[in-house]
Parts: C-alpha cells; structure tokens; sequence
C-alpha cells in the first residue's frame, strides 16, 4: 500500500496555502473558490496511489437518494477509496456534517473541509479532527484520509495482485480440456457442433469453432460473476444463451472435467469480485465496475477472440437504447407482438 509523499515544503503543499492566502486577499472566500486549493492538493497526493481525483461526483446511496459529493477519489475500477465534501470559512462545519451525515453521504472514509479545520469520518466514527493552519496538522490528516484501505477494497487490490497471471493460465488450461473433449467425448463433440451451428445462424454464418470455444470458456469462467453480482440465482436458466451453452456444458464427462474442483483455484478471486461489488450502492456504477473486470479478465487471455466477439460486459446506456429502439418499431409495426412488447418501457429502466 503506498503512503503519502508530500512533506510540509512540497511545493504542492506551499502552492495550497499561496492560493487560500489570494482567495482571502481577493475577499473570494466562498466554497466553490476556495475548495479549488484543496481540489488540486488532493489531485497530487493521491496520484502516487494510482487514483484519480472525481470532482463533483453523482451518487446514489442506500435508499435510492441521489447525492453530489464535492470529490470522490477513484480507482481504475471505479472503485471508491475516499470520498470529499468541502465548505467555506464561515460555514458551521459541524452543523454542516450532520446534516451531510442524515442524508446518508457514505462515512466509511469521509473528509470533510474547510480552509482552517478538517473532519475526518472512517467506518462511520470521527477518527481526526485537525486545524489546519500548519502544514503538519494537513498532512496528518490528509495521509489518513489517504492511507486507510477499506477492507473490501484492500482484498480485491490484494486478489487482483495475486490472481492476474493465474487467471489466463486457468483460462488456457480450460481450453485445452474443451478440446481434448472433442476428440474423446462423442455426446460433447455433438453438442459442440450443434451449438456451432445455432451461433453461425444467430451471430455470423462464417463463425469459426475456435471463436466458439472461446465463448465456452469465457461462460464457465464468468457465469458465477454475473450471478452473484446481480443476485440471480438462475441465470443459466433466464439466459437463452446461457442455457445453451449449459447444456454442452451438461455432456462433458465428469471423470475429465469437475466444474467446482477445476474453478475452486479461483474462489478468492470471485470472492473479491463479489465483496468489492458489494461497495457500490449505485446499480450503474456496479455494471460499470463489472464491465472494466471482464475487460482486464480478458487482457491476458482472449484478447484476439475477446475483440472479434466483442467480449465485454455491454454498458446500461446501450442495453436501454436497444430496448428502446426494438419497442418503438413493435410499436409502429406491432407484427402481431404489439402486447407482448407492452412493458418494454419498464424494462429498459
């Protein structure tokens, strides 16, 4: 985990209280001129950690309410590691953080500022209370704002460390056991074949076996994300190709292949998935998170196959639209599915 690196004659740090010192001398004292200072210091400090500083960022939180938090520190999978909500100097700080805290604005690492004092909330408690006037007390604060790794988010660091080169070696050895099927199992061999032809009808009639093999193996690889994170427990089952590739699942001989046993190596890295998920009150930001883990899953294996296939989690956004468009022609030319389309609106929220 890395620590903070700026000391008190950093110029980031000397270039924060420079600009408050010519808000005050210019009398431009009001949050949204003064939170610039602190923007950009928390921007340089949390670059070493391989964050980017969000400002003004939009979030659901339990409930369904929608907050605008004044900056939210971000991972590469959108995770969240700190979250940041600024006042002027004449704003009650305290008065301003209950009623922050009672419309539910997430306390499990959450800094709140003003130009002489800053509030610091982790796991919902008040763990530093700091003026501001040295740079000391700012840098107190400020690395433990920085350093403190929720647990969620310090597992999935952890399992994406550990579980990067193991992932597409599983993935290849998945590979292998597919194709040593075709040859030794004639019920899967059929089964294949049958899927083959059902994909070169729907998808593209010149689809290789290889591209075929690969969606195969992307499904006994992801299926259990995609049904933890969305809590559906019969995906296999609500998902017509899913279902399909179930069922040539179903004909592999269980002596060679034992779905648990083979994916049990990777049991902590689906955990990580799944507790890291967990973090995310927003349903979009959770499908966002989702999409960036199948795309960096498939940066050590399928990069090839994952390219032509177009073997990405498709964003919400585009679902809606095609949701949207397919309803607005049954509507204008209902074909005799005019009802069956009905609810077409609703789904695609």
């Amino acid at each position: 985990m890395p620590s903070l690196t700026l000391r008190p004659g950093h110029k980031a740090v000397l270039a924060y209280y420079e600009s408050l010192a010519a808000f005050t001398a210019l009398g431009a004292e009001h949050e949204s001129a003064v939170r610039s200072a602190f923007a950009t210091l928390l921007e340089v400090a949390a670059k070493p950690f391989g964050w980017k500083f969000v400002p003004e960022f939009s979030m659901r939180v339990k409930g369904g309410k929608r907050i605008q938090l004044d900056g939210v520190l971000m991972d590469v999978f959108r995770l969240q590691h700190g979250h940041w909500e600024a006042k002027d100097s004449d704003d009650d700080l305290n008065k301003e953080i209950r009623k922050k805290i009672d419309l539910g604005y997430p306390t499990a690492n959450l800094l709140f500022w003003k130009p002489d004092r800053a509030v610091l909330y982790q796991h919902g408690n008040k763990v530093a209370d700091e003026p501001l006037d040295q740079p000391t007390a700012l840098l107190s604060i400020l690395a433990k704002f920085l350093e403190f790794a929720p647990e969620a988010i310090a597992e999935w660091e952890a399992a994406v460390a550990h579980f990067k080169d193991i992932i597409p070696t599983l993935g290849k050895a998945l590979a292998a056991i597919l194709k040593k099927a075709r040859k030794e199992n004639p019920k899967y061999e059929a089964a294949f074949k049958g899927f083959v032809t059902v994909c070169r009808g729907s998808l593209n009639p010149n689809l290789a076996e290889a591209a075929v093999e690969e969606m195969l193996v992307q499904h006994l690889l992801t299926e259990r994300i995609l049904r933890k994170i969305f809590d559906i427990e019969n995906f296999r089952e609500r998902n017509v190709i899913a279902a399909d590739i179930e069922k040539v699942i179903a004909t592999l001989d269980a002596r060679n292949f034992h779905r648990g046993d083979f994916l049990k190596a990777l049991d902590p890295f689906y955990k990580a998935i799944e507790t890291a998920a967990e973090t995310f009150t927003d349903f979009t930001e959770k499908q966002k998170f989702l999409n960036i883990v199948y795309e960096r899953f498939f940066e050590g294996f399928a990069v090839k196959q994952a390219d032509v296939l177009g073997v990405v989690y498709t964003p919400q956004p585009l679902v809606q639209f095609m949701i949207a468009s397919v309803g607005h022609v049954l509507g204008e030319h209902p074909f005799g599915s005019r009802a069956r389309c009905a609810g077409y609106r609703t789904c695609a929220r």
